[in-house]
């Protein structure tokens, strides 16, 4: 996959773009270094042999004397090609020779010798262009009641710094290219791993999310989510990302599921409720005389009350959901235990009835003790309901500072391990050995009401099962 930058352009030539421009601005910049300093270091050594000749002009004016035309001291040996030699009076250049190559002098025309004119006798080096010689450094000295001048050319520092311009303008350009190469390479070889997470986002992108169930979506290779690189980083991040978009839609998947099997578990629990008030309606309505109406009416009844249990199980369920809050008040745990265990003896006296407390503090918890009594009452009814007649319910009250635990045990046949892991679940139910059969049965809501009002309180419900042992424990926090 290419990356791209602003303007369609790729990442990869956008770095190598930035590269090689920085390393263009390094060696222009250590270029003009190198030139500025290479041609100041050759003006001074030009400047000094400017003065020297200078010196020496002064010295053979004084020493051979001669007119104010006289510029013999030029025949003295060791003046290079180019010197340029004058006799200064008021200002204007009387006489001016140049040596010439093979050290023959030649004078100097009166528009060269105008560009000399007006240069103080103070030593000061300055540049004057002579036309015809070229570029000159010129300095003029006192000599007696004139004043002499020397002057050296200017073109083998222009010619050394033009030189030194273009080797390494040439030196530049190959480096330039041979580093924006190896750029290139290493940066495309960097970025490589970085292509792998762009392609492996956007093949994720491309997956079903807003359908079905999501698995396996695609990983960053594990060698590309090294956290020492930068890429790496990324890639680490991304598969992070992924393993939250896939549970995340795992778990809606599996909301989802929930939610449709509540549904039809809601609809069959109600259709059979609804489908027999309508027979007894139906056969009411005939005037059936194999039915006496006052029978038809009390199953009538019944259904309905069995529906509007059903009904009010949801709608509890429902706010409880939503998290709307409950009765607080402080509850002594010892008091509704005891009565909700004489309510399940005198509901179910075929079952062998135990109580037993554990106090080191009161038992007192801050809730709704309605919502309180219901929980017991349901696993009470829940042990009643699933276990054979002789069974031993015993049901222990423990606290202490920290919390307070409500245990229902009975030694039934225990709960399916199939079953076990959804049995807080709604309308979860049990096989044969633990149905409606033995007892009868609600619509598989009693648990998971207990489970979320223990919830709602601060606390939790666990159970424990085994054949011959199965324990329901509810976890409270203590009041205050």
């Amino acid at each position: 996959m290419r990356l791209l930058g602003r303007g369609g352009m790729s990442l990869r030539a956008r770095l190598v773009l930035f590269t090689t421009a920085a390393l263009a601005v390094v060696c222009v910049t250590m270029a003009l270094t190198t030139v500025l300093v290479q041609r100041a270091h050759l003006l001074d050594d030009l400047d000094q042999r400017v003065r020297d000749a200078a010196a020496r002009s002064q010295g053979g004016a004084r020493f051979r004397g001669g007119a104010a035309t006289d510029l013999s001291f030029l025949e003295e040996q060791g003046q290079p090609a180019g010197t340029v030699a004058a006799r200064v009076e008021g200002g204007e250049v009387t006489v001016a020779q140049v040596v010439a190559k093979g050290g023959a002098r030649r004078s100097l025309t009166a528009a060269q010798r105008t560009a000399l004119a007006g240069i103080p006798a103070d030593g000061t080096l300055r540049t004057r262009t002579v036309p015809g010689l070229g570029t000159y450094r010129v300095a003029s000295v006192s000599a007696d009641d004139a004043a002499v001048l020397a002057a050296l050319p200017m073109d083998a520092v222009q010619d050394t710094v033009h030189h030194l311009i273009v080797t390494e303008t040439v030196i530049a350009a190959v480096g330039l290219a041979v580093a924006g190469c190896v750029c290139a390479v290493v940066i495309r070889r960097q970025l490589r791993p970085l292509g792998r997470v762009a392609a492996t986002a956007a093949e994720v992108a491309r997956a079903p999310l807003d359908r079905g169930e999501v698995t396996g979506l695609t990983r960053v290779p594990a060698g590309d989510t090294d956290s020492g690189t930068e890429a790496g980083q990324v890639g680490a991040a991304l598969n992070h990302l992924i393993d939250r978009v896939e549970s995340a839609m795992a778990q809606r998947q599996h909301s989802e599921d929930r939610m449709r099997r509540f549904l039809a578990d809601a609809s069959h629990e109600l259709r059979t409720p609804l489908a027999s008030i309508a027979g007894y309606a139906e056969l009411m309505h005939r005037g059936a005389a194999r039915i006496e109406p006052d029978v038809a009416w009390r199953r009538v009844s019944a259904q309905s009350a069995r529906m509007t249990g059903l009904v009010e199980d949801l709608l509890l369920l429902a706010r409880l959901d939503e998290g709307r809050p409950l009765e607080a008040v402080e509850v002594n745990l010892a008091t509704l235990v005891a009565e909700a265990v004489w309510d399940g003896r005198a509901a179910g006296d075929d079952h062998d009835w135990r109580l037993a407390l554990h106090l080191d503090v009161p038992a007192t918890v801050t809730g709704d003790p309605a919502r309180l009594t219901q929980v017991v009452a349901n696993l009470l009814a829940n042990a009643r309901q699933h276990t054979p007649p002789g069974t031993r319910i015993t049901v222990a009250l423990e606290a202490t500072r920290a919390c307070c635990a409500i245990r229902v045990r009975d030694d039934g046949p225990g709960i399916p391990p199939a079953v076990l892991p959804s049995v807080f679940e709604r309308f979860t139910r049990a096989d044969a050995s633990r149905s409606r059969g033995q007892g009868g049965g609600g619509a598989g809501l009693g648990l998971a009401i207990a489970a979320a009002i223990a919830q709602a309180h601060g606390g939790r419900i666990d159970v424990t099962s085994e054949p011959g042992r199965t324990e329901f424990t509810v976890t409270l926090p203590t009041a205050g």
